[in-house]
């Protein structure tokens, strides 16, 4: 397998969120390695957070495991029992199925970069811990509800 050069990689920005959660995410972008390296069965992803940036709504993977290794800078891990801050080399592990929602901000004023690595489930739901929000993925689509399961139309 050839070498990935990340210099060659386009970089993700934006979300596949609903508004008003899609805005939040301004100053986070990535690099899909995985997919330019060809890999199907898990996700390897470089991500940048700006300072202030969030990295994603606070979530957990039903099916999903995750793995992360900050490369750069520092971020805050924050979980249900609070936060952590997090500099290069340290590295978080979320289990598929572990209610424990996650997400990382980037509190400092330099930009942090960090490597998260995940499987990719054939179905996956992730739900938002602090939002009345759920995502349901099956077949590479996409379809966001409320945590009850009916069309999420919008913050209620």
């Amino acid at each position: 397998m050839p070498v990935i050069d990340p210099a060659k990689v386009p970089v993700k920005t934006g979300s596949i969120y609903p508004e008003p959660y899609a805005s939040m995410m301004q100053g986070r972008s990535s690099l899909r390695l995985g997919d330019a390296g060809g890999l199907t069965q898990f996700g390897a992803n470089l991500v940048t957070l700006e300072p202030g940036a969030l990295s994603s709504l606070r979530h957990w993977h039903l099916n999903e495991d995750e793995f992360v290794m900050v490369t750069e800078g520092e971020c805050t891990l924050v979980q249900d029992a609070g936060e952590t801050v997090m500099r290069a080399g340290d590295c978080a592990a979320f289990p598929a199925g572990s209610t424990d929602g996650h997400h990382f901000i980037n509190r400092s004023a330099r930009v942090a970069r960090f490597l998260v690595v995940g499987t990719k489930a054939p179905r996956e739901v992730a739900t938002y811990s602090d939002v009345d929000l759920k995502i349901e993925i099956d077949g590479g689509k996409a379809r966001f509800t409320y945590k009850d399961g009916t069309e999420f139309r919008g913050p209620r």
